[in-house]
């Protein structure tokens, strides 16, 4: 699983700039995971509740977002629905995925002494 290491390098990314922000405390934690990036919502939470304890995220909630895939031509930049073949319909040229792979630490929401 590896949604154990994503998490124990969000905390350490949460730690390392909740003490550059001279935070007291990490009240919330928002990342966007794509659909199609390999990562499991429900196991990433778990993993989060257990490696919390003990740091700067004991207390703050985790809120993920999920990012649909969008695929899109590279030539048009049109979009491609989804289900639809994946390439454009107007340039006839591969599409490639625009959004949907991402792991992304959005926010953190701190309280600052």
């Amino acid at each position: 699983m590896h949604e154990y290491a994503i998490v124990a390098e969000l905390v350490r990314q949460v730690e390392s700039e909740a003490r550059r922000a001279g935070a007291a405390a990490v009240t919330r934690v928002t990342v966007a995971i794509g659909d199609l990036s390999g990562v499991e919502r429900g196991l990433l939470a778990t993993a989060y509740d257990v490696f919390r304890g003990r740091t700067v995220c004991e207390t703050a909630e985790l809120s993920l977002r999920a990012v649909p895939a969008v695929w899109s031509c590279p030539g048009c930049a049109r979009d491609v629905a989804p289900g639809a073949v994946l390439s454009c319909p107007d340039c006839v040229v591969p599409a490639r995925l625009r959004q949907g792979d991402e792991i992304v630490l959005e926010r953190i929401e701190m309280e600052v002494a």
